[in-house]
């Protein structure tokens, strides 16, 4: 591959659904009362929380007013091909709720971004089912170019759960969803779950947590403590795989954080090395049986960051979190990612970026996730023709600029606590203006 070939970008993180009402026709007819029930009872929720100013109604007419022909492309395929051509996107990574502003398309019983412990187990499955059939018929669309990942309740009844899994793998979808809470259901560090983690080592299925679900009744309308907290639950379990075990039961399993930033898994792998190379705090625990490797040994062999709307603070941490840990997404079409400027922000965040890193965190590390074929991806990619030159990272002769040299000390440096300096890297050299 030339360094001036163009980038094969594959966001970690977009959204598709149905207008709520739609899925009836995915839903099984036994189910029929009871979403006509949640219907009514998402109008009212909808009305009492603009009432308490929870939900930004200026903003909210505005957006639509201002996207209404794109937001369709939420559902319908071929403005969607067109928008993420538009936006530098040769492949996505598909997750439900395409509506982040008023949940107009979420997922029937609220088993989509929102799943948790909570949920009726039977409703809670049914409308992963529904929203996972549809799923399915939205990426038969370009397949080559998507992987949609389906809603596993996995706190439902067994059984249930793992024929769920085996039929979406046969339907073509690429990875699971499972709650990012399990609010009174047992922990994932219980044995129960490992049938699951079985399963979807066998069937080459990534398992992923997504932000969205938090303890509301905690924060209520203090917004501030939700955003603050929102990317800690999603995290979480990885915690719990970590530390119980089912990495080192499970080698090949892979699992992902996405849409919570990346921001926290330096630190994070610190904390937990220590743990295990001899901190004091940790002198008069008993140990910790169940793993074998370091904990970023196993982050490195296991997970991945779906990392959304990627911040240049994090590229600049990319040496301790792990260039090929971190799979950008663009979070289309949500208000909050990339989209429709990705263009500006890639250049502004990757301009001083090496070709090959930029390569692995825009598209190859999530190619090896979800298993995109590249090579089938390469005409879109030359089609929509995001090089290193429109990234700005070619100088006024045309050649690739060396980018290498600006990032060597701290990518020597790379996990202080492993390579043996005593300070962590400065997060950017040189340091240019930054896109917070």
């Amino acid at each position: 591959m030339s360094q001036f070939d163009p980038y094969t970008i594959i966001s970690s993180d977009t959204h598709a659904g149905l207008p709520t009402e739609l899925y009836r026709d995915y839903l099984a007819r036994r189910h029929h009362a009871a979403f006509d029930r949640f219907l009514a009872e998402r109008e009212e929720q909808l009305r009492a929380i603009t009432e308490l100013g929870v939900r930004d109604e200026d903003f909210a007419a505005n957006w639509f007013e201002s996207n209404e022909d794109v937001l369709r492309s939420g559902w319908e395929v071929d403005r969607r091909d067109t928008e993420l051509d538009k936006d530098g996107v040769t492949a996505e990574v598909v997750f439900p709720d395409a509506d982040a502003v008023e949940s107009r398309t979420c997922v029937p019983f609220g088993a989509g971004l929102g799943l948790s412990g909570d949920t009726d187990p039977e409703l809670g499955l049914a409308g992963a089912q529904a929203h996972n059939r549809w799923l399915a018929e939205l990426c038969r669309t370009s397949p080559e170019r998507r992987r949609g990942v389906a809603l596993i309740p996995i706190t439902a009844d067994l059984p249930e759960v793992l024929a769920e899994i085996r039929r979406i793998k046969a339907d073509g979808l690429g990875g699971v969803m499972i709650p990012a809470m399990w609010m009174n259901q047992a922990p994932y560090h219980d044995r129960k779950y490992d049938p699951v983690w079985a399963l979807c080592e066998e069937l080459e299925l990534p398992v992923v947590t997504h932000s969205g679900p938090a303890d509301r009744d905690a924060y209520g309308n203090h917004l501030g403590i939700y955003v603050t907290e929102v990317t800690w639950w999603p995290a979480r379990p990885l915690w719990f795989l970590l530390w119980s075990g089912v990495f080192e039961r499970f080698p090949r399993l892979k699992f992902g954080v996405t849409e919570a930033g990346c921001w926290w898994v330096g630190n994070l792998l610190w904390f937990m090395d220590r743990l295990l190379l001899g901190s004091r705090g940790a002198a008069k625990l008993a140990g910790f049986d169940e793993v074998k490797l370091l904990p970023s040994e196993y982050f490195d062999r296991n997970c991945f960051i779906g990392s959304s709307n990627t911040k240049r603070r994090e590229i600049g941490m990319r040496y301790e979190i792990g260039v090929g840990n971190i799979c950008w997404g663009n979070d289309f079409p949500h208000p909050e990612g990339t989209w429709p400027e990705t263009h500006r922000i890639l250049r502004k965040n990757f301009a001083d970026v090496p070709v090959e890193e930029t390569r692995v965190m825009l598209g190859e590390a999530v190619a090896d996730v979800y298993g995109f074929d590249l090579a089938a991806l390469a005409p879109h990619a030359r089609r929509i023709g995001v090089t290193p030159e429109t990234l700005g990272q070619t100088g006024p002769d045309g050649t690739v600029r060396d980018l290498e040299t600006k990032w060597a000390a701290a990518r020597e440096i790379g996990r202080h606590w492993i390579t043996g300096h005593d300070t962590a890297p400065a997060i950017n050299p040189n340091a240019e203006a930054l896109e917070v």
